[in-house]
């Protein structure tokens, strides 16, 4: 399913402890992983040594990607590393289309709280720009994340991005013989309060159930070994949250905005919301029609 993964790398904590679970991925597929850092031209990097001018950051650069080549080589994964410059999040994306990669693996910071916006987060406006699949988790030092995923939640709610979503939760869940999960959440709080008295509860989650169909019979299409439905009513990223909590879900696949503009800042975003919280790997999608 993935032929090449690009793996961005900074050289912290976090982004150290993904690197198993990208090769993980990668051995699965037989993929290639690109690792690749990228030396932020915002920051004045430019030194002299030995009378030499050199960007420490590229010199940076260059050690973080060897040491994860180590660990790849050590895994016996296929990989390739590069050193770049330019501002980080629109380069990975740039980088990713570029070279025709099949998913980006990217670490969140890993801190709680459903409701902290990482405005300056180089993840979350990857997630933002990006037409490839984007992969995040939320990465503790020495975490190992669940391999391969046993039970894969497509939410939907219908819209051309959910849909693209669910056919890459589909495939993924049919490739690892893992059972898919779709749930549509009614989020009651955008109806007012006359329009909710006036409404029974089928007429309210009529559009959700009606996602949700479209769905399993978009699953006929697969080899799946069971699909389990769900509609719930409440705000849209924490019932996501608990649904993944109480049914032991070990990956998300959700559609993401996917629009562009990297200074826009997408407050309400349920895919931002769930990337933030979420304690499993999420991979956002974009619709490319």
């Amino acid at each position: 399913m993935y032929d090449s993964i690009l793996l961005p790398v900074d050289g912290s904590e976090h982004a150290a402890t993904i690197v198993r679970h990208a090769a993980d991925l990668a051995q699965w597929t037989a993929a290639t992983i690109q690792v690749v850092f990228v030396a932020d031209t915002t920051r004045d990097s430019v030194t002299v040594v030995g009378g030499d001018v050199v960007d420490a950051l590229e010199r940076e650069g260059e050690t973080i990607v060897g040491d994860v080549a180590e660990t790849l080589d050590s895994l016996g994964v296929a990989h390739g590393t590069d050193v770049v410059q330019g501002s980080p999040a629109p380069e990975i994306v740039d980088y990713a289309e570029r070279y025709d990669h099949d998913l980006i693996v990217l670490p969140t910071n890993g801190r709680t709280g459903i409701s902290r916006y990482l405005l300056g987060s180089v993840t979350e406006k990857v997630v933002r720009l990006s037409d490839v699949p984007v992969l995040t988790a939320r990465m503790q030092p020495d975490e190992r994340l669940t391999f391969p995923y046993e039970n894969v939640l497509v939410p939907t709610d219908g819209s051309p991005a959910s849909a693209a979503a669910a056919r890459h939760g589909l495939a993924l869940a049919s490739a690892l013989d893992a059972t898919v999960h779709v749930l549509a959440v009614v989020d009651d709080s955008s109806v007012g309060p006359d329009v909710r008295a006036g409404l029974s509860v089928d007429e309210l989650e009529r559009p959700a159930t009606e996602a949700v169909d479209e769905v399993v019979a978009e699953a006929d299409a697969y080899d799946l070994p069971h699909v389990e439905t769900s509609v719930a009513q409440g705000p849209p990223a924490e019932v996501i949250r608990e649904y993944v909590e109480t049914s032991d879900i070990h990956a998300v696949v959700m559609g993401s905005s996917g629009r562009r503009g990297v200074d826009r800042i997408l407050l309400g975003s349920v895919a931002e919301k769930t990337v933030r919280s979420a304690l499993v790997p999420v991979i956002t999608v974009h619709d490319r029609s």
